[in-house]
């Protein structure tokens, strides 16, 4: 059987490196022989990240746009040249049998290049509403996965494949780690534990709610909380009233998000599509406060898909440092309403998102060689 060779090119945030590993995974369990090479962007995450995972990775010079007139704004069509030219290079080396772009600055040079030269490309497309790169690219592409229902409505219908987002295989069947989780974080079995996560980094917004209730967390004896502040705001909130009540643990970042999640009667997060969908593998309640600092607003069209869906509820994030602690106190106390969003979650769930990716991507290959 001939060596595949595949590039997975992408990155730029969490959201975007775990699910490329994950499908790097996959194809390595579906296929006995296959080289699977990275691309991404110099300076990132996933320079990091990935040879941490155990593949190879090439970093590309790309950075995005950014909103103001700036310095590296000028410089943008220099770096998008330089980023062609060696993106071209790459792929004249390393012959790939099929390009893979997750999202991020590094997919748009490496998937123009492969379609230029007639490699089979695969989009990954997480959010409910798509940007402009993977709009353009899509035309060209083999096949796009996607991890909502009617997106056709912005690619070719043809290409779209339902497959979820990839998510850590770890958060399936919690409930066998329930008592694991209460033991590894000090909480008590007896009570209701709201977790808040505010992303690696961490939320401001989120924060600032969580600072501003310190009557409603202290008076609400039967509610415990596991507190992410984020590796930004970890010396801003360490001390924090908040943080020092023994109903709280505060952490800036969750080495443990399977036990995490195990503990939680409801979450609360931002509207990522990575979050999303380990929300609903988990199959957890959430309240879900979009941030309002992203790309064609799409973390609300991300969480609105939820909520249409009765998988979620929803507070803009100008309202959140009001009311969503008082919100959460009192959705953690109804049951039927709990059972209701996680029922509806855990439906919308697709748990072998990685594995159905990996088997789009060999199909491909296959179908290119007979």
């Amino acid at each position: 059987m001939m060596k595949k060779k595949i590039i997975i090119s992408g990155g730029g945030t969490g959201g975007h490196i775990f699910p490329a590993i994950a499908i790097a995974d996959a194809l390595k369990s579906a296929l006995e022989q296959v080289e699977i090479l990275f691309i991404g962007a110099e300076g990132k995450m996933e320079m990091e990240r990935v040879p941490k995972a155990g593949y190879s990775i090439i970093g590309l010079p790309v950075a995005g746009l950014h909103r103001k007139l700036t310095l590296k704004n000028l410089l943008f069509p220099f770096k998008l040249l330089n980023s062609l030219m060696k993106a071209k290079k790459i792929v004249n080396n390393f012959k790939p049998d099929a390009a893979v772009g997750v999202g991020g600055y590094a997919s748009g040079p490496v998937l123009k290049i492969a379609n230029s030269k007639g490699i089979p490309t695969v989009l990954q497309e997480q959010n409910s509403y798509p940007g402009i790169t993977n709009k353009l690219l899509s035309k060209k592409a083999s096949s796009v996965c996607v991890a909502y229902e009617g997106m056709d409505r912005f690619f070719p219908k043809e290409k779209v494949v339902l497959t979820g987002n990839p998510v850590r295989q770890d958060i399936n069947n919690l409930h066998s780690k329930r008592s694991e989780g209460y033991q590894f974080y000090g909480l008590n079995p007896d009570k209701k534990t709201i977790l808040v996560l505010g992303g690696s980094l961490g939320s401001k917004t989120l924060n600032e709610a969580m600072a501003g209730a310190l009557l409603f967390i202290s008076k609400a004896d039967t509610v415990q909380w596991i507190w992410q502040s984020g590796s930004y705001y970890k010396e801003q909130y360490k001390n924090d009233p908040v943080a020092l009540l023994p109903q709280v643990v505060n952490l800036s970042f969750i080495e443990r998000m399977d036990l995490a999640y195990a503990c939680a009667d409801l979450v609360i997060g931002r509207a990522g599509a990575l979050t999303i969908s380990e929300i609903c593998v988990a199959g957890l309640p959430s309240i879900l406060v979009p941030s309002p600092n992203v790309a064609e607003d799409h973390q609300t069209k991300n969480a609105m898909a939820m909520v249409d869906q009765g998988a979620a509820k929803l507070i803009p994030d100008h309202e959140a440092k009001d009311s969503l602690i008082v919100e959460s106190l009192l959705l953690a106390q109804d049951t039927t309403t709990l059972n209701h969003l996680a029922f509806n979650a855990l439906r919308l769930a697709r748990p072998d998102a990685a594995k159905d990716i990996a088997q789009v991507i060999i199909n491909l290959i296959n179908r290119e060689m007979s």
